[in-house]
């Protein structure tokens, strides 16, 4: 069971790692090791979460939520991710950053759950998004839109 735990906080941070190295292609502040860690600290919490009680004697009066570690990331990860979003000049900056660690720490926490083919998937499509993204701002429409920058508040990216 120690293996395949992990084998998932492995992948987690593969995957993580591998969204981040876009970001730091991107020179964007939370690069590699930012992604890496936390696809492996996600990862980690949702094995604890999920099998990290398992000893603990269960009565009427007590309950094992597996569920409670799992939320508490994803308050977490909104606390990080709202320090990474600046408002200056009129302009947003770090909204992008934020959602991708947001969504860095989900794959995490799909890859600590097992679901491997899932967290694969999911990291393809972040990569898709982001790289995808800039390669119609610059190709088609002949300018590259800063990656984290908003006028506003009306057009996230």
């Amino acid at each position: 069971m120690t293996y395949d735990f992990i084998l998932r906080i492995f992948i987690a941070a593969m995957l993580g790692g591998a969204i981040g190295l876009e970001r730091e292609y991107r020179s964007k502040e939370a690069g590699f090791r930012t992604h890496f860690l936390v696809g492996l600290g996600s990862a980690l919490f949702m094995i604890l979460s999920a099998h990290g009680f398992s000893d603990v004697a269960l009565s009427e009066a007590t309950r094992h939520d597996i569920s409670r570690i799992a939320a508490q990331v994803v308050s977490g990860i909104g606390f990080i991710g709202a320090g990474c979003i600046i408002f200056q000049k009129n302009v947003v900056h770090g909204l992008t950053t934020a959602a991708g660690l947001w969504v860095t720490s989900a794959i995490g926490m799909t890859a600590g759950a097992g679901m491997y083919l899932l967290a694969v998937v999911a990291t393809l499509m972040v990569l898709l998004c982001l790289e995808g993204s800039n390669f119609i701002h610059h190709h088609i429409f002949g300018h590259v839109q800063k990656d984290d920058e908003v006028d506003g508040f009306d057009s996230p990216t």
